[in-house]
């Protein structure tokens, strides 16, 4: 009997074979036909993994096993290729060869790189797929209507790819119904009117993504057409500029069982609608980014709010950066379910936040009140009913004692491995000026992320390591060495101790746990002094390094070169000397290159121009460097600063500047140089950390920091060894800011198209041997602010215009043949000058006075001593007169001498003390004359 089963058993799977067209062998054996597609598709792929693809998934027979391919297990067919963060992938096109995977399902390149690539078409004819994922992987062009042929698709995500966009309506889309989930953030559907209506026809939809795609507004006959839907939950319509008149009709409408709603950074105005107290299962509402204001029932808690509060699941209120003002009422601690609470960058205007806000939120874990000047003032010995994770307070009043309500938020949830709740801690600007208490560092272990800048807090680091991720310090009063820092893996890091009183030697950085982690890293403005160590090798991953401003000295560490990802490197105002170590060439990455006042010297490096072509501002002011200013720096093209000014360079100004692309024409400028560090250790939070490197600058006279860098294009040669003419092409710098060519010897005429530099705010000449006309070109000049051409040799009349007249007359001082306003009413009253003019600046005349002046000396002592000299020895009666004259003189000044020592000592006899005394004083007298 179980011999009959197991034949018919054996009969069925036979059968069951031939019926499917199938080969009755292993499932898990590679298909040979897809094998060759695959091969085929490799050919039109390059990968820049760090193995390369052939290393990674292309090398065995079996085709099944290779990384990113998934078979069927039943039949052995390939049903899913995902290639989403295994691999960086670069392809011209993708091969259509995928045609002949003829059960793939699904189908993921997200977050690659296609180089640009258009989305093929063919997309539309792999009939069974379920899943399309070409997220964040560089595609452009236009989406294929093909792609509404997949009537079995499920999952379709086009987002991130900034440059694709919608030709016309989105019907396609319509036809697709089995659609439940949709991503096109970040893609153009400014064309797309139908939008609303395509998306309240999907009956099965659940999450869909818009966020910034320039939708259009919705319309009338839209909304007369729109489905209420059962099954949306999910809706992101951020960053569309949408107005409230457009966006609420339809989103009341279209679903009651929305769980999460973001609709942050539109055009949302006036009051909140009480509305979204309809929606009973929505636990998360993101209204940031708009222009709500806080009706008046709102703000005592009878409407709005109050309905969301009633909202048994409510777990997310983002209100941040709107127009909410004037008091918040008691009545938010409604929201007891709140765990996200984000009233972040609106204007309370010093409202007071006491417990009796917070008592109520035993759930909440984010606390985001930053950048509203709200005051938080709790009782002494508060314990909040919260275990927060998060606490964002920047630039609310805390101080100025430290809140020692925060200490119950660091409490060690873990005593095994000593980790509290508490991620994230922002209490920068908070106005404290208190010293560190005793158990902060004891508490903060665990703590990813924390910033304390711009307070007053003192105190000293402890001596055992910290163990941190983002640590901001800066502009407070801590003291004392550097500490021992260990960086958690896998983490990108940042320190910045900026703007304190740290002292010591910076060796410990050697030592560090994680350096290879640390991205950012500010010592600048302390007292630290010393050697820097030599150990930049472990800090493969800087990209920002500031050690300016302190007393560090010896020369530059060589292992400067191993940061191959810096773009920003500023060592000023140190006493660093020697050379430029070559091993810096190696930072092809720079962007911001600040080594001014210094004791550098020798020549300024050619490669500087050759190796380092990113760079925006360079700096190497008042140091000693010598030689010529190599014409390679004109291969900066990029750069918007150059300062080479306090050096002992000599020679004449290269005739390439012309090459200084952004000088040349407007182009799009780095507004500032900075440096974005996004870091996403846990899933619910997001570390984002900006640096911006000021520019230490000379501006109109003063040396000030300059962050705006794309609002500046300056050069400053000034207070050097300079000579020649100024070259011609000049004046191809038409976007030039300021030039300040003072204090050289340059010789010949001001250039007579200098009018052409038409944004110059600041123009200095002075000081050289100018010498001709001033050009009228430089009345054109309308934005001119500060001009000096002082301490030349120009000579002719001053150009008229309403700018060049309204400058003091020190402008153009010490040029002895210059007339008319501001130096003179007119040219007629004015002597032509006697000869040659003046040489130069006020140093030059000095020196030729001063000349003159000791050669008339000598001359006078000469002729004076030996006139008189001669006549004494050359003729005996003269000599003899001159000799009793002065015997005579002598017996006067010695008979002068006793009759006055008699007078006084017959007034003060008898008085002996003091007579010591007034004799010690006369003989003092007598000898001081």
């Amino acid at each position: 009997m179980s011999s009959m089963r197991s034949h018919k058993l054996v009969l069925f799977f036979a059968i069951s074979c031939l019926l499917l067209h199938e080969k009755c062998t292993d499932a898990s054996v590679c298909k040979e036909s897809e094998r060759k597609a695959l091969l085929e598709f490799q050919h039109s792929l390059q990968a820049t993994g760090v193995s390369g693809i052939d290393a990674l998934f292309w090398k065995s027979e079996e085709c099944c096993q290779w990384l990113g391919v998934y078979c069927s297990s039943f039949t052995g067919y390939i049903e899913m290729l995902d290639f989403s963060h295994q691999l960086r992938v670069v392809a011209g096109t993708i091969s259509p060869s995928l045609l002949k995977l003829h059960h793939l399902t699904a189908l993921n390149f997200s977050s690659n790189d296609f180089n640009g690539s258009l989305i093929p078409e063919f997309f539309g004819s792999l009939k069974k797929l379920k899943l399309l994922d070409l997220s964040n992987a560089n595609f452009r062009g236009p989406i294929p209507s093909q792609l509404g042929n997949l009537s079995m698709l499920e999952t379709l995500s086009l987002g991130g790819n900034g440059r694709v966009f919608n030709v016309g309506k989105l019907e396609w889309l319509s036809h697709l119904s089995r659609l439940k989930e949709v991503d096109l953030g970040f893609t153009n559907l400014s064309n797309a009117n139908d939008w609303s209506q395509v998306i309240s026809h999907l009956p099965l939809l659940q999450k869909l993504n818009l966020r910034d795609c320039d939708l259009p507004s919705i319309s009338s006959s839209s909304l007369s057409l729109a489905n209420s839907s059962t099954s949306l939950t999910y809706l992101d319509l951020s960053d569309n500029n949408l107005p409230s008149s457009a966006i609420y009709p339809w989103l009341f409408n279209v679903s009651s069982n929305l769980v999460s709603l973001n609709l942050s950074s539109n055009k949302l105005k006036g009051p909140i609608p009480e509305a979204f107290g309809n929606m009973k299962a929505i636990q998360e509402l993101y209204l940031n980014d708009n222009l709500l204001v806080l009706a008046e029932n709102q703000v005592r808690g009878d409407s709005g709010l109050n309905a969301i509060g009633k909202l048994p699941d409510f777990r997310v209120l983002d209100l941040g950066y709107n127009l909410l003002n004037g008091s918040i009422s008691k009545s938010i601690g409604q929201l007891s379910n709140l765990h996200v609470l984000r009233l972040a960058g609106n204007s309370f205007g010093g409202d007071v936040i006491s417990e009796g806000h917070l008592s109520n939120f035993t759930n909440l874990q984010v606390l985001d009140s930053s950048y509203t000047s709200l005051t938080l003032k709790f009782n002494t010995g508060w314990i909040p009913p919260f275990q927060l994770s998060q606490i964002n307070l920047c630039s609310c009043k805390l101080g100025p004692g430290f809140p020692d309500w925060l200490r119950t938020q660091m409490e060690v949830l873990n005593p095994d491995v000593e980790i509290s709740s508490i991620e994230y801690l922002d209490i920068s600007a908070s106005g404290i000026s208190d010293s560190l208490p005793y158990w902060f560092w004891d508490k903060f272990q665990g703590l990813s992320y924390i910033n304390m800048s711009f307070n007053q807090i003192s105190g000293t680091f402890p001596t055992h390591s910290i163990d941190i991720s983002h640590l901001d310090l800066s502009s407070n009063n801590f003291s004392g060495p550097l500490p021992h820092f260990s960086l958690y893996d896998g983490l990108i890091g940042s320190i910045n101790l900026s703007k304190n009183k740290f002292t010591g030697s910076v060796s410990p950085i050697c030592n560090f746990t994680g350096a290879v982690s640390l991205t950012l890293f500010d010592l600048s403005n302390n007292l630290f002094s010393g050697v820097v160590p030599d150990c930049f090798g472990s800090f493969p991953f800087l990209q920002a390094l500031n050690l300016g401003d302190n007393s560090f000295s010896g020369s530059l560490p060589s292992s400067l070169g191993s940061l191959v990802s810096l773009e920003m490197l500023s060592l000023r105002g140190n006493k660093f000397s020697g050379v430029l170590p070559s091993s810096l060439q190696n930072c092809a990455e720079l962007k911001f290159l600040d080594l001014s006042d210094n004791e550098l010297s020798g020549e300024i490096p050619m490669w500087i121009g050759q190796k380092l072509s990113s760079l925006v501002f360079l700096s190497l002011q008042g140091n000693q460097f010598s030689g010529r200013i190599p014409h390679q720096l004109c291969g900066l093209k990029y750069l918007q600063i150059l300062d080479l000014s306090v050096n002992k360079i000599s020679g004449t100004i290269p005739p390439c500047l012309n090459n200084f692309t952004s000088m040349v024409k407007k182009v799009s400028l780095d507004r500032r140089i900075e440096l974005h560090l996004l870091d996403k250790p846990y899933v619910e939070s997001l570390i984002d950390v900006r640096y911006v490197d000021e520019a230490l600058i000379t501006w109109k006279g003063k040396k000030q920091n300059y962050p705006q860098l794309g609002l500046l294009l300056a050069i400053d040669l000034s207070c050097n060894k300079l000579r020649g003419e100024i070259p011609e092409e000049l004046i191809s710098l038409q976007e030039l800011v300021a030039l300040n060519l003072s204090r050289n010897f340059f010789t010949g005429n001001i250039l007579q198209k200098i009018g052409h530099l038409r944004q110059l705010e600041v123009l200095d000449l002075s000081r050289n041997k100018f010498s001709g006309n001033i050009p009228t070109s430089l009345s054109e000049l309308t934005f001119l602010s500060i001009l000096d051409l002082s301490y030349n040799e120009l000579s002719g009349k001053i150009p008229t215009s309403t700018q060049l007249q309204s400058f003091d007359p020190s402008s153009f001082s010490h040029n002895r043949g210059l007339c008319g306003p501001p130096v003179s009413p007119n040219c007629s009253m004015v002597e032509p000058p006697p000869g040659k003019p003046a040489v130069g600046g006020e140093e030059d005349s000095d020196d030729q006075f001063m000349k003159w002046f000791y050669i008339i000396m000598g001359l006078g002592f000469v002729v004076g001593f030996w006139g008189f000299c001669g006549v004494v020895f050359f003729k005996r009666s003269w000599r003899h007169s001159y000799y009793r004259y002065l015997d005579s003189a002598k017996d006067w000044v010695y008979v002068s001498f006793v009759l006055l020592e008699t007078r006084l000592v017959r007034r003060i006899k008898g008085v002996s003390t003091r007579s010591g005394l007034i004799r010690t004083a006369t003989e003092g007298d007598i000898s001081c004359t």
